[in-house]
């Protein structure tokens, strides 16, 4: 709103200053400023809140280190995220590009869902929460609203690049891009020369009716990644400050993704595809990267309030959408590996157990608790139930959050490097 505010005051009056919210640079750096206050100053006013009407999470005896002075802990605490990205973003951006428009649905969709889910639990006492069903529903539907808006949108282009090769060496000596922007499924792969590949080359049979194969397969597999990362967040919010610290360096990731792919000249060098209209995508970034670092104020070790599903399914989403926006989804496994093993050591632990049950009566187990970073937290012998283990002492909590977000920044830097490496 002030963006817009600015530009119109612009056209009637000239005084010092008022070109400032022209960059996106200092658009960016304002919207994590106000979503950082946003997040600590007002935010524990919230978590007083929560607290004074007893907001508390219901904990089960797992035999955790630590585990059970986590009880009456306030939670839903990811209203306090949901604000201070929602606050910033609508009054530093340009709120008629459709990609801001997408991030500001994915927020508040999400956001409702994961509402739903913990006042079920915390209000009805229901430690089931909204039905699985019910949360699938809700992904589904956001994944159809992402890959229809990105479908029918005149604004969701893309302007391929155009290796100028040596006549003698081979060696691309140049890149530009073609003239006019097209609509395309094409998105980015990583570690291959010629990087940009169509969703609608899975259909090269199907002639002119390939392009709209590739649409369809494109939000086929916009669902799949809104589902699969949203509840990979969800599964990794077991510890304090976990979700949190790992979100906000993902969000760092993105955003200079985001940059990188909406400036021209940065594309060209970079040598992928130029996308216009995301370069305004780092302004949401900024916000994202404010709140979850002001959110993990009041959640690092001991956690003065968590998140809940409010806060963890929507940046989940986020994430996603973010990733499949600007066209790099594929980067998703690398970029969001902590959220794909938590998901993987659930998937891995009930299909063995399962497994093993059918064919000898007796369960077994690879992990002694899932998702992953209960395993490294929960005491005794791994191998006494499972094979391929050896025994693993428990570590203290702190010590865990801390080593998956060296693990975390790690990857973000090998997502980054991987627009260079083909």
């Amino acid at each position: 709103m002030l963006y817009h505010l600015s530009q119109y005051l612009e056209k009637l009056f000239t005084f010092p200053g008022a070109h400032l919210l022209n960059y996106i640079s200092f658009r960016t750096g304002l919207a994590f400023i106000l979503a950082l206050m946003l997040s600590t100053i007002f935010g524990r006013r919230i978590i007083d809140y929560l607290q004074k009407k007893q907001i508390g999470e219901t904990i089960r005896d797992l035999g955790l280190e630590g585990q059970m002075s986590k009880k009456g802990t306030p939670t839903m605490g990811g209203i306090i995220i949901i604000i201070a990205i929602l606050v910033p973003t609508l009054l530093l951006a340009n709120l008629t590009n459709t990609y801001v428009i997408l991030m500001l649905i994915t927020t508040v969709w999400l956001g409702l869902i994961g509402f739903l889910d913990d006042y079920i639990k915390v209000f009805r006492k229901n430690k089931e929460g909204l039905s699985g069903r019910f949360k699938i529903v809700g992904q589904v539907g956001l994944g159809l609203i992402v890959g229809i808006t990105m479908y029918l949108s005149p604004e969701v282009v893309i302007r391929e690049n155009i290796e100028v090769k040596g006549k003698i060496t081979q060696r691309v000596e140049s890149v530009h891009f073609a003239k006019h922007d097209v609509k395309s499924t094409k998105f980015t792969i990583p570690f291959v020369k010629n990087n940009n590949l169509d969703y609608a080359d899975a259909f090269y049979k199907a002639g002119k009716a390939a392009q709209k194969y590739g649409w369809i397969l494109f939000v086929i597999v916009v669902i799949f990644i809104v589902t699969a990362v949203s509840n990979g967040a969800n599964l990794t919010d077991g510890l304090d400050g976990l979700a949190t610290g790992s979100s906000a360096i993902m969000g760092v990731t993105l955003g200079i993704l985001a940059y990188v792919s909406g400036n021209v000249n940065y594309a060209a060098y970079l040598n992928i595809m130029y996308l216009p209209g995301t370069g305004e995508l780092l302004v949401f970034a900024g916000a994202f990267i404010g709140a979850t670092i002001g959110f993990l104020w009041y959640n690092a070790f001991p956690a003065q309030v968590f998140m809940g599903d409010t806060g963890s399914l929507t940046l989940g989403g986020l994430i996603a959408v973010f990733a499949i926006v600007i066209r790099k989804e594929l980067l998703i496994p690398i970029l969001c590996g902590v959220f794909l093993v938590e998901n993987l050591s659930v998937v891995m632990q009930v299909s063995f157990f399962k497994f093993t049950k059918k064919r000898s009566g007796v369960g077994k187990r690879i992990f002694k608790m899932t998702p992953l970073h209960h395993h490294y937290q929960k005491q005794g012998n791994a191998g006494i139930q499972a094979i391929f283990q050896r025994p693993i002492q428990a570590l203290p909590e702190s010590k865990i959050v801390i080593r998956f977000w060296i693990i975390g920044i790690i990857l973000a830097a090998v997502t980054i490097i991987t627009l260079k490496i083909r």
